[in-house]
């Protein structure tokens, strides 16, 4: 299933929700559905090249995850580790020419995880023609805060005229400057904190009853063709 003709969003932010709620009614511990996460993120690789998407952002990992019971926790830590591994070395990266990066506060995950995340985008930050950012260990909050630190770092240190701040330097700062055209969200009609900087322009759509181990490509292509029938008038 392909998109209509027409503007395809450059950049896709996708906040993925409803792994948990989708073991349940398989009758499984709730963190068992993140494998089942894992697998549909394996393939929206293909779907967003396929779609000629340039750019994903994907909410993987938030801030209050880490408040979840350490069994949860612990399982969601091995699983990212066995995912970096595995896309290391998966042939569609190199072959494809895709950018992986790992965006949030890194430094609170586990010391092997953040090696393995400064690894692959080492390995791949000379990749052009696509790029994926997973959200990990990442509150839009927070991003604002940390950019505001390095901020008044540079001031601090005479290497930045607190004059010149405005919202290019606040923008250069941040985990991302990059802004999505479309973010679609899965399971909840609501943000939670994903790209609050970046997302003042962004086309939102909230697919509430679709948990994201039921989002397919047909969900994806209708979410594009939505987005395709919008005026964004950027505030005029």
């Amino acid at each position: 299933m392909k998109p209509s003709k027409g503007t395809v969003p450059r950049h896709v932010g996708i906040i993925i929700d409803g792994n948990r709620r989708f073991a349940k009614r398989l009758m499984l511990k709730p963190w068992k559905g993140h494998e089942w996460g894992a697998k549909k993120f394996e393939k929206l690789l293909d779907w967003f090249r396929e779609l000629d998407i340039k750019e994903l952002t994907i909410y993987m990992l938030s801030l209050e995850n880490f408040n979840r019971p350490k069994r949860e926790f612990d399982y969601l830590m091995n699983l990212f580790r066995k995912e970096f591994d595995k896309y290391k070395n998966d042939a569609r990266i190199y072959k494809n020419k895709i950018r992986i990066n790992a965006i949030g506060r890194l430094w609170m995950l586990p010391k092997d995880l953040q090696k393995k995340a400064k690894d692959i985008m080492e390995k791949t930050k000379k990749h052009k023609n696509y790029i994926v950012n997973i959200a990990l260990a990442y509150g839009g909050r927070a991003e604002v805060v940390d950019a505001a630190r390095k901020i008044a770092e540079k001031v601090k240190k005479g290497k930045l005229d607190v004059n010149k701040i405005n919202e290019k330097v606040f923008s250069d700062n941040l985990y991302m400057k990059d802004e999505p055209d479309l973010i679609i969200r899965t399971g909840e009609n609501r943000l939670s904190g994903f790209l609050p900087w970046q997302s003042t322009y962004s086309e939102i759509i909230f697919l509430p009853d679709v948990l994201w181990p039921e989002f397919d490509k047909k969900h994806l292509v209708e979410c594009i063709e939505e987005f395709k029938n919008r005026k964004r008038r950027f505030g005029k």
